[in-house]
Parts: structure tokens; sequence; C-alpha cells
């Protein structure tokens, strides 16, 4: 499914606890300079009013009337009615407010409101990573394709969403992809996030180096001293983010083995993929055991590092072979090898977000 070609603005809200980022998206692309508005109001009517102010804004740099409102908002939520609950950074936010139909009834177009994670994977399963691997794939003679998308961000939390065969999946109670709740692979008392963030990466690195927390340096520098490029506890920095990739490792394969397909890291934390993604990819691979003592693969399918060009190489490789069709003289193609691809945004998360709020707008508008 693709959009670039199509000549409908939708205009776009990336929502966090401190910022509003406004933005307009047409043919997949941002045609207006993005411009930011303070999240923070004296309370919460204030607040709503900053939001239609930013719409206002936004309209008035665009030289043609928009179709729709598709913009992703913290939870939780109940983002298909565009009912907004209780939100720990917007505390302003409680018993619920009706964020989408308030928009509706100001601008006279429909409103579409989704999470951060499941927007992300969408713009990537769009005109990101997906299309790209697929790309990649018909160039090196192999017919396979992916349709199945998990994405996943980094950063102060982690979040999820997944797309299938074209289509952004929603669950029943708007608490799709929250794979930030499933259990923590290091610490069992904890949740993934625990570990799978900024915080994760910031008390590692304290405990290793047996500094007070509060004076950690935040996972940049930690980045730069692990990559050497800043004097510090370089091993201390390694340690860390092993330590993240192996929690991040387990609550992939336990996401990707419901979804079967590839999946796409964003977030703040993605760029220091160098550090984390060969071990993260080493641990989706590394095998159970059984009670018999044997060893049992972790996956029924093999994790490839699309970021590593000898495992990008290996992803690619056509391993299809021919097989007869009993009683007929027919062959039929078959491909033992079963592999998942785990790579870094193609868009930037910002961006990606975007156009998959534009794209879920459209395909909400077209399929009504």
């Amino acid at each position: 499914m693709s959009y670039k070609t199509d000549k409908r603005i939708v205009l776009t809200l990336d929502a966090g606890g401190t910022n509003f980022v406004f933005s307009a998206v047409q043919a997949e692309k941002e045609i207006i300079e993005p411009f930011v508005q303070s999240a923070k109001g004296e309370n919460l009517e204030a607040i709503l009013k900053n939001i239609i102010e930013g719409f206002n804004r936004v309209k008035l740099k665009i030289n043609k009337k928009p179709v729709a409102i598709s913009f992703c908002f913290p939870g939780p939520a109940d983002y298909e009615n565009g009912i907004i609950g209780d939100l720990q950074n917007l505390p302003s936010f409680k018993g619920g407010v009706a964020l989408g139909p308030m928009l509706e009834e100001t601008f006279g177009i429909p409103v579409y409101i989704n999470n951060d994670g499941d927007l992300f994977a969408y713009g990537e399963a769009i005109s990101g990573l997906l299309p790209d691997i697929n790309r990649k794939l018909e160039e090196a003679g192999n017919p396979k394709r992916y349709r199945n998308l998990l994405g996943v961000t980094f950063g102060t939390g982690f979040g999820g969403g997944i797309v299938s065969r074209g289509s952004l999946f929603q669950g029943d109670n708007s608490a799709q992809g929250e794979i930030n709740r499933v259990r923590n692979g290091i610490f069992k008392q904890f949740d993934a996030e625990e570990s799978v963030s900024i915080r994760g990466i910031k008390r590692e690195f304290a405990n290793y180096t047996g500094i007070n927390l509060a004076s950690c340096p935040e996972p940049k520098e930690i980045c730069e001293i692990g990559s050497g490029k800043k004097p510090g506890n370089r091993e201390a920095a390694l340690k860390s983010f092993e330590s993240f990739a192996i929690a991040a490792a387990d609550a992939l394969c336990n996401a990707i083995t419901l979804v079967d397909g590839l999946i796409v890291i964003g977030g703040g934390l993605s760029g220091a993929y160098p550090l984390f993604l060969p071990k993260l990819v080493t641990e989706m691979n590394h095998p159970f055991e059984t009670t018999a003592g044997q060893l049992l693969e972790r996956l029924e399918i093999t994790a490839f590092n699309l970021e590593d060009k000898a495992d990008l190489e290996k992803f690619l490789e056509n391993s299809a072979v021919e097989i007869p069709v009993p009683f007929s003289t027919k062959k039929a193609l078959y491909d033992p090898i079963k592999k998942t691809g785990v790579g870094i945004s193609r868009l930037g998360t910002s961006n990606a977000v975007s156009i998959g709020a534009y794209a879920y707008a459209l395909q909400k508008l077209d399929t009504k």
C-alpha cells in the first residue's frame, strides 16, 4: 500500500508530555516545517486550546483543505473513539477526555488518534523498512516477500505496534502492541520497560560504575563512552548496553513468535544500535533447553541483523528449492529456512509516525 502520489492533505501531531509537534503530510511527505507548542497548561482547557491553536496554525500554512486530522497521543486511551484516559505525563487529562470528538466538531473533518508505537510501525510498513527489505529481496532475485511488521521504539519507554498485510492491528481495548508489559527477562519481578528504556541504561551504568543514579550521564554519552569516542568507563558502558540487549531480545522473541514478520526499531536509543543490535540478534537465536537435556530453538524462525552486511546477505539469499508434487510431473517451490530480520528505522521515528498517521487516516477514509 502506498500513498506517494496521493494529493490529499492530513494534519498531524506528535504529542508528548513536554511538547506538541504539529505538521501536515501529503503524498507521504511533510509539506510544512514542523513547529512546536508547549504541552503544558494551567488546566485542561488551556491545553485543549493549545491543541486547537496548533492545528489552526497548520491550516494557515497549507494551500488546500485537509481531509482529516490524524495523530499520536499518549495513553491509556480509547483510541477508536478518540477518548483519552488518565495520563501520567499530562495529569490534567483525567476521567476520560473526548479529544477526538472535540476536534471533529471544531474543524468539521474526521479525526483519528493512535498510539505512537502503532503509527511508527505503520509508517515503516508503508514506506520504511518493510518496502526497503522487499525491494532488496527483489534485487537479489529472491521471490520471498514480507507483509507483516513488528515496530518497537526504544526511548523514555518501550513502545510497540503491529502491521499485518497492509493493516494496522487494533485490539478490542486500544491496548494492542503494548510490548512494554511483557515480563522482564532479567528481573522477573519487573516489566520489560524497566530494562528496555533510558532509565534501564542509566541504572545499569550507575550500578557497574558505582556512581549515584542522579549523577549518571545520559545514554547518548554512555554510548559515546562505549564507542570509544569519549573517555570514561568503557567496560561499564558496554555491559549496560549488553543488559539492555538481553532484555530487549527476550521481549522481541515473545512478540515476534506471535507476529511472524520483520522487526523495525526506532526511538531515541535506536542510534546506539552498533552497541546493542549484534548482541540482541545473537540472544534471539539462543536456544532453550528441554527437560530431556536437548536444545530447542528459541524461535521457529532465525533472526538476522539487517544492519550487518554479512548477515543481510545471508538473509537475502534465496533458499527455496523445487520439490515434486506427488502423483504429478509438476514441481513446487519450498523454502525450508524461515527468517526474520531486525533493522533500524529507515525513516526516522518522528517522520515514520507522521507518515503512519497520514496513511492510517487515508486508509480509514477509503474503507468507509
